[in-house]
């Protein structure tokens, strides 16, 4: 998950109270919701393709899969240097091939729980930005601090157990594919991006300089795709439906 990588640079670069990009939320802000749009674009091109039967789309989802995670490095390294012209399409590439390979757990839960789980999952992502927008700005240093620190060793601990899903799955699938299992992992991711969204507007004037909201917007919109995520899995494991894989 290349987005752990972000928030644990972000928390440990904030450890003082000192704003180096006081501006920086609101430059990212708009590329935020961009990012978004073009996640959309790309998961309603991947169920397009899904919903035909072509025999592309398994090959298309391991390119774009692999392709993903290499343009996350190379797209965060452009944006930390503050070159925001290269960085800009790269971000837009990037979150159009995040769109496509969202696109098979959007189709499970539209299938599992209905096409409204996906739109419940988009409105409370939504509605914790709002949130998280008004309180993370206004968190005192100590609460904010602690917070980081508490999302920091939650991400190291939800990374370890889907080593362990993944790891365990192979000599135990019915125990760690099943439905115990993955509530943990899904209630556990949830409420962990929650509280990951909340720490994002407080880390972000303290470990990115204004010229640099490129990279502060691809750290948040990390956030919000996996918040997402984390609450389609939900509903998908509640709602009766297996393990994404």
């Amino acid at each position: 998950m290349p987005a752990s990588s972000n928030f644990q640079e972000a928390i440990r670069d904030a450890q003082s109270s000192a704003l180096v990009g006081p501006n920086v939320v609101n430059k990212a802000l708009p590329y935020v919701g961009g990012g978004m749009v073009l996640t959309s674009v790309g998961v309603l091109g991947g169920i397009s393709l899904l919903a035909s039967g072509s025999p592309l789309f398994t090959p298309l989802f391991w390119v774009a899969l692999i392709g993903n995670l290499v343009l996350f490095f190379v797209a965060q390294n452009v944006a930390l240097k503050g070159n925001n012209s290269t960085a800009l399409p790269l971000l837009a590439v990037y979150s159009l091939i995040t769109g496509f390979t969202l696109s098979g757990l959007v189709a499970m839960a539209g299938a599992v729980a209905g096409i409204g789980a996906v739109g419940t999952a988009a409105l409370a992502t939504g509605v914790t930005f709002v949130i998280a927008s008004i309180v993370g700005r206004r968190m005192s240093d100590s609460v904010g601090q602690a917070l980081s620190g508490v999302v920091g060793l939650g991400l190291v601990g939800l990374i370890l157990a889907m080593v362990v899903q993944f790891i365990g799955g192979i000599f135990a699938p019915a125990m760690f594919h099943g439905t115990s299992f993955e509530l943990m992992i899904a209630g556990f991711g949830t409420v962990l991006f929650v509280g990951a969204a909340f720490v994002d507007f407080y880390t972000m004037p303290r470990s990115y300089r204004d010229d640099q909201y490129l990279a502060g917007a691809l750290s948040m919109y990390l956030t919000y795709i996996n918040l997402f995520i984390f609450i389609l899995r939900l509903i998908i494991v509640l709602n009766g439906g297996g393990r994404r894989d």
